[in-house]
């Protein structure tokens, strides 16, 4: 194994590097690979002197293989509704940012997969930012454990009860190290986040998302913004590439597999997609596959040529799924005011470019 930060290991990882490098049998091996996974993460401890009940070698060995190294906070900023977004600047200077919403008991991290995107939705401040890189595991990793750190949440009761795959970047282009991180973050003697708190999302890589269904099964949310492929071609370019007809092939074999309901997110444009003739080919799409919509205002942010729906046609819109018989949200914008709300997200990283 060649890791240098902790937060890279999945919980068999570190349990294959205790058994590589202790001569331990194997139920002891299961015990202290129980006890360092529970010291990081059931309580967020950093430093291997506080790791009670572990020899001096063991100790010895972990701290000099591997870092337990925090990202960095670049940037705080807290809305008037509670919201919270984190500026982290990464260990090579590029930066990404991470959002914690509250609302009552519930509270929800959005982290970030990529440092820009590729995607170049129009109407996504995150699509403005070329794509700089994927993030590692412990990269993502990372923004929980610093919201954790911020948050004080490290007793039994979570402050942070859902995560949501949302921030900059498509998860699924980065699908191997989003998979892993979710698997440390469904670890039950660590963060211990079922499937059903935790939930991806994505621009429709309908190919990621049959194998997400076999390998990840937590929500899925389909960015889908437009029902037919001429629209959605217009303001989404993956479209192109990922018809509709293969987004609702690809959103069956998910539904069946994982037994749930697809989250459809719907950013309502003025005069582009929020007509009665979308809504009512949106409804003949809902009807192919299990899902619920969730409607959402646009945040504007600087130099975009869109504007939000005004809220007598939200409404209409909205009345227009409901009377269908789906299951349809209006979703509260938060966090607008940091430039924290879905779509907002951007940093100032830019890729280097290779000296010719």
């Amino acid at each position: 194994m060649n890791f240098s930060n902790f937060y890279d290991l999945s919980y068999s990882d570190l349990s294959d590097f205790i058994s590589s490098n202790f001569s331990l049998e194997k139920k002891k091996t299961s015990m202290r690979t129980n006890q360092i996974w529970k010291f990081v993460y059931k309580k967020g401890l950093r430093e291997t002197s506080k790791f009670s009940n572990i020899s001096s070698e063991l100790k010895y060995n972990i701290e000099k293989s591997f870092n337990f190294n925090r990202t960095n906070i670049a940037e705080k900023k807290i809305s008037k509704d509670g919201t919270i977004k984190w500026l982290l600047k990464l260990s090579d200077n590029n930066l990404v940012e991470t959002v914690f919403i509250p609302s009552g008991k519930r509270g929800t991290l959005c982290v970030s997969s990529q440092v820009g995107c590729t995607l170049n939705c129009k109407f996504c401040h995150t699509g403005t930012q070329l794509m700089v890189k994927n993030l590692t595991t412990h990269e993502i990793i990372n923004q929980i454990l610093v919201a954790k750190d911020e948050l004080n949440d490290w007793g039994s009761q979570k402050k942070i009860t859902n995560i949501v795959y949302m921030g900059m970047g498509e998860p699924f282009y980065n699908y191997d190290n989003v998979k892993k991180s979710i698997s440390i973050l469904r670890e039950r003697n660590g963060l211990d986040y079922s499937a059903k708190k935790i939930t991806v999302s994505t621009a429709g890589i309908s190919n990621e998302i049959m194998k997400a269904a076999d390998e990840i099964g937590t929500y899925l949310a389909l960015s889908l913004h437009a029902p037919t492929d001429e629209l959605r071609e217009k303001i989404m370019p993956i479209n192109k590439k990922f018809k509709i007809k293969d987004l609702i092939e690809s959103c069956s074999y998910y539904s069946k597999i994982n037994k749930e309901k697809i989250f459809l997110e719907y950013v309502l444009l003025k005069d582009i997609n929020d007509t009665d003739s979308c809504a009512q080919q949106l409804v003949k799409l809902m009807s192919k596959f299990p899902s619920k919509l969730n409607l959402i205002e646009f945040n504007a942010w600087p130099g975009v040529g869109y504007e939000p729906s005004d809220s007598e046609t939200v409404q209409k819109f909205y009345e227009k799924i409901k009377k269908s018989g789906h299951i349809v949200t209006l979703r509260k914008s938060r966090g607008e005011d940091i430039l924290g709300a879905c779509g907002q997200l951007k940093t100032d990283s830019e890729k280097k470019r290779k000296s010719l």
